[in-house]
């Protein structure tokens, strides 16, 4: 598996990863996926937020954003799969090269904004799909959607995909569309959360929904989320997307890139939201992403209070061995 990951890093990072998840689903559609992953022991399901899972690992959004994968991830072993970004409509996002990876520091920068072949796509494939475990949502907006649109494009989302999946994240927090933190003011972030209340109700939808935020928020925000969400139809909080700081990475080029740091850098920060979000809100659920490149990161947001957590560059850059090491090893 080494091999195959130094090959990798020879092509352009989003070349790379397509080539990376279609051999994955070379090797599941030809029965060869057990070569890189052992028998999984699943004697320790357990029931959370009404969802069974066979263990507490993840994928995060943004791995396999329009669902073609999803079978062949969910045979890796994780317990649970987050597809999407998806909009309503299909959008290119910003223009290449809009990827840059850092393996010295483990970590990668992107301002891919929400590129996606749009819900209608996702939806057939969500139909599809073999794979039985808990399959989310992550919900966005459009961008050339302003003002009341962009809330039209969630609820327009929640509308195609709510029955065909376990849970729904509505991702206000992503740095790469103009403008979409801005939910993370309060009388945005309001209007937003009865719009999806009635919509919810509108297609009787009674599972879980997450709202994904933002590791660059002061804490007296991330506190009004908290008190929002508890008078809220939403269940709990993803902590946290990608960080526009680039304080934590040493390589001067990148510092200047625009786009999401993820990966290594990010994780003291993401932790540490986890962490103040459980002391303010002890019963508050929590999916932790961020900076997860072993099994000991993995250990340190379930003891920050994370009740569930996501990979996506640890994976991107580890590979399958990530996974055989935090929920196999």
């Amino acid at each position: 598996m080494n091999f195959f990951l130094k090959i990798l890093k020879v092509f352009p990072p989003e070349f790379a990863h397509s080539i990376s998840l279609n051999s994955l689903n070379f090797l599941f559609r030809t029965n060869l996926i057990g070569i890189f992953n052992k028998k999984i022991d699943n004697h320790n399901e357990f029931t959370l937020f009404g969802m069974k899972f066979k263990n507490k690992l993840g994928t995060a959004a943004g791995l396999d954003k329009n669902g073609d994968y999803i079978d062949a991830l969910g045979s890796l072993g994780f317990g649970f799969l987050e597809v999407g970004t998806v909009t309503p409509l299909p959008q290119f996002g910003n223009p290449k090269p809009r990827v840059f990876r850092n393996y010295r520091e483990n970590s990668i920068i992107n301002r891919l904004g929400f590129n996606n072949k749009g819900v209608e796509y996702l939806v057939k494939n969500l139909q599809k799909r073999q794979y039985k475990g808990v399959v989310g949502v992550n919900i966005g907006a459009n961008k050339s959607s302003t003002g009341d649109k962009r809330i039209n494009d969630y609820l327009t989302c929640i509308e195609k995909v709510h029955s065909l999946v376990d849970y729904i994240t509505i991702n206000i927090s992503s740095p790469n569309t103009p403008d979409l933190r801005n939910f993370h003011i309060k009388d945005n972030l309001e209007s937003l959360i009865i719009s999806v209340e009635h919509k919810i109700k509108e297609v009787d939808f009674k599972k879980p929904i997450f709202l994904k935020i933002s590791p660059d928020e002061t804490d007296e925000t991330i506190e009004m989320i908290v008190d929002l969400i508890n008078n809220s139809s939403i269940t709990g909080l993803i902590a946290t997307n990608t960080t526009i700081c680039k304080e934590n990475i040493s390589n001067e080029k990148l510092k200047n890139e625009d786009g999401g740091l993820s990966g290594q850098p990010l994780m003291d920060k993401s932790t540490n939201k986890i962490s103040m979000i459980r002391s303010k809100c002890p019963d508050i659920p929590i999916i932790g992403v961020g900076g997860v490149m072993s099994k000991d990161d993995y250990l340190l947001k379930i003891n920050a209070g994370a009740d569930l957590v996501q990979i996506y560059t640890g994976f991107i850059i580890k590979g399958p061995d990530l996974i055989n090491q935090i929920i196999r090893d």
